[in-house]
């Protein structure tokens, strides 16, 4: 019988050196996860990095890093052979990468939409590909996608637009590395409590999503922690596997489809 436990597991994480993608690869390690490799995109991360490295080793996992900027499919297909070499193989790939804009679509430049394009649609698709190329036999792949999949809200159209072609990309691999017994998933968490947030809102938009969802006044600081969707995450790409080519949306009430 197959293994779905995260136990003895080799790990990629796009994006993984902190917010969410940092908590991941740390709750990860402490579940048995033999080696992380978590991807940053630049010097900006590196420091953000080299901490969520030393978490996984103290948690009693190898952990590797590598820097690359993920916005063409070259740079993507050496971030999984990079992984692959060090680690001896994927069974698990993890995709946080995200870019946020806030804006009127009146007000979006082309440079913007190719930008957010490049990073929210680009990235996810050809993640996906290296995934069904390079995963071993049953393993997981999940994308981070957002909660805005499933609200009717201005402002947001280059952010959850860009995102939206993932649902796609996530429902074909499911049937395409299915045959592999490779399960493909994405998770839309709610506006999170990260640094990742803040800089597209304003007080007032704050303020409103502090109080938006239906258990905003059991949650930290009204928004999603970060915390509250690892566990998630972990399932998805564990014992959770038989739910497969699906998007999920986990906000505590925020949105719904």
């Amino acid at each position: 019988m197959t293994d779905h436990s995260i136990k003895g597991k080799t790990v990629l994480i796009a994006g993984g050196a902190k917010n969410l993608g940092g908590l991941v690869a740390a709750d990860l390690a402490l579940h048995g996860a033999q080696a992380i490799a978590i991807h940053y995109n630049s010097s900006a991360t590196a420091a953000d990095a080299e901490q969520t490295v030393a978490a996984i080793k103290a948690a009693g996992a190898q952990a590797h890093a590598f820097q690359a900027d993920l916005s063409t499919a070259g740079a993507i297909e050496k971030l999984f052979a990079d992984a692959k070499a060090a680690m001896g193989g994927i069974d698990i790939a993890i995709n946080t990468v995200g870019k946020v804009l806030k804006k009127p679509m009146v007000e979006i430049s082309e440079d913007e939409y190719d930008g957010m394009t490049a990073v929210n649609s680009k990235t996810a698709f050809f993640f996906l590909k290296e995934a069904g190329r390079q995963l071993n036999d049953n393993g997981k792949v999940l994308t981070v996608v957002t909660s805005l999949l499933g609200a009717f809200t201005p402002f947001y159209a280059a952010y959850a637009g860009t995102k939206a072609p993932v649902e796609h990309f996530t429902r074909a691999a499911s049937k395409e590395f299915g045959e592999r017994g490779i399960s493909v998933t994405a998770i839309g968490p709610g506006p999170m409590d990260t640094s990742f947030f803040y800089p597209a809102e304003g007080a007032d938009a704050v303020a409103y999503h502090k109080t938006a969802a239906a258990l905003s006044n059991f949650s930290k600081t009204g928004l999603t922690d970060i915390e509250d969707i690892v566990p998630y995450i972990r399932f998805m790409v564990s014992e959770g596997w038989w739910m497969t080519g699906q998007t999920i949306l986990v906000n505590g009430g925020y949105t719904t489809k």
